[in-house]
């Protein structure tokens, strides 16, 4: 198992076995994602679109568009 130490500027260095586990090069951007069970997932920004799906799990409720709509509008209005 991987680990690594945070700065008191909030930085971390990946561990070479997770670069390399990764691909990831000088300069490569990464993505965080929190799954509802708390759970972080790391990957490469590269990644095609179509290979993140199913990262993210589906929310119990489906929201409707209307609710999308007017939460987008609360937010502008603030």
């Amino acid at each position: 198992m991987a680990q690594a130490t945070m700065t008191t500027k909030g930085q971390i260095t990946i561990p070479a076995e997770i670069r390399k586990a990764l691909s990831l090069n000088a300069g490569d951007k990464v993505v965080f994602v929190t799954r509802e069970s708390g759970e972080v997932v790391i990957f490469p920004a590269t990644r095609e679109v179509g290979t993140l799906k199913g990262m993210i799990e589906k929310p119990a409720d489906p929201v409707s568009i209307d609710a999308m709509d007017e939460a987008i509008r609360a937010r502008h209005s603030k």
